[in-house]
Order: structure tokens, then sequence, then C-alpha cells
């Protein structure tokens, strides 16, 4: 096993699955939604900017999203909870069902779980529909939400969390994802190591942000670093 790592952590959108190809999916929706989508990236932009602020943790998080995305667009807060609920959370749902895994990603978790590694999962988005459509539910020892815990990555709170639901220390953790600017510093700041899953579209994309300790292009390479 590689330097004494006893579990293998993922996230999610874009590092089990290629995530364009579910954008492509509901670009109908988001054009639709323009505006809103608009303000709801701009209020988790400014959420990450507070964060920097590591003190900085929302206890209704939700609610304050939703707060900050109806400022932005200076209307009232009102139903907009369920305006964000309706369009970002669940547009994806049905285009979702059809969404493929990247090659390799069943058999190297298979493999890493017979080799007596504990697998988890942290993702800034709720998970669980997501992985029963992939077909990943049961795998895990701990899958766990971001937002549950009133921050978004890079903040280290949830990564904290993370270690303490797969029973480990953080340093004996190996974090997978494809954001160096979120996944990676994120982790890094928690004391895990990192491991950076490279884009074919945008090989270039967050060069100059955390350097991870493993960068790889498919699951093949992964399963040899940690398991060869």
């Amino acid at each position: 096993m590689r330097n004494g790592i006893e579990g293998v952590a993922f996230d999610l959108d874009g590092t089990l699955y290629p995530n364009y190809r579910l954008r492509l999916r509901i670009i109908p929706a988001i054009i639709k939604e323009l505006r809103l989508v608009a303000a709801f990236g701009m209020a988790r932009s400014a959420i990450r900017k507070e964060q920097e602020n590591l003190n900085s943790v929302h206890g209704n998080f939700y609610h304050y999203q939703a707060d900050l995305t109806a400022k932005i667009l200076s209307v009232p807060q009102g139903t907009l909870k369920e305006e964000i609920d309706r369009i970002i959370y669940k547009t994806w749902e049905d285009p979702f069902k059809d969404i493929k895994l990247f090659k390799g990603v069943k058999e190297t978790l298979g493999a890493f779980k017979k080799a007596g590694l504990k697998l988890g999962l942290l993702s800034d988005f709720p998970p669980d529909k997501k992985l029963e459509y992939l077909g990943l539910g049961g795998l895990w020892d701990a899958v766990l939400c971001s937002e549950s815990f009133g921050t978004i990555k890079p903040h280290p709170l949830s990564f904290n969390e993370l270690a303490a639901a797969m029973s480990l220390p953080p340093e004996k953790i190996l974090y997978v994802g494809n954001s160096r600017a979120y996944d990676i510093a994120g982790a890094n700041r928690a004391g895990m190591k990192t491991a950076w899953i490279k884009s074919a579209l945008f090989p270039g994309n967050g060069l100059k942000k955390p350097k991870p300790d493993f960068s790889f292009n498919n699951y093949r390479q992964l399963y040899d670093f940690m398991i060869n």
C-alpha cells in the first residue's frame, strides 16, 4: 500500500464521471433560468470568499445561500430557496440517469475495498441519489455533503468531518478530486494526501492552484499508484 494510506476518499462530480456530459444535457434548463443560475454561482463564490476566514460557518447553509442569491437578484427571499431546490438541486435528476462513470471506476473501487482500504466520498452537493443512479450505493464507509456542515470546499471542516466518519486520521487518507482550487486545496488544508484527476477537455485547468501529491489521467493509473 502506498505511503501508509489506509483510506481513499473521492469528490463526485467530474471525478467519478465526466460532468461535462451532464452540463450539456441540462443546458436548456440553465438557459431558461439563466438569471437565477448566474446569481446562484455568484452567491457560491461569495460564500467561498467569506470562508477564507475559517470561522465562517453557516448554521443554516441553504437559507443563507438563498438570502445571498436573493440579494444579488434584488428580489425578496420568499420562496427563492424552493426555486433553488427545483432549478439547481433537482434539474439534473432525469438527465443523470443515463450518465456513465469514467472507465475503470467500479473496478478500482472494488480493488481498493478488497485490499482493505476504507472508502469515503465528499461532495459539495448532495450525493446520495447520484451514487444510486451510478450504481455505486453501498460501497462506502462514509458519504458526506459539505453543505451539511455549513461550508463548501475548500473549507477544511467537511474534510475533517469526513476523516472522522472514516475513523482515520487525515494523513492516512488520499483524497481524489478534479478541482485543484477546491478539492486539492481543501484536502491539503485538512492534512490529507491528494490525487488530481486531469480533465481531458481542460488539461491546464487550475495549474496555478495547490499541487497534488499525485496526478493521473485514468483510473488504471490511480490503481497502480495505490496497489502496485
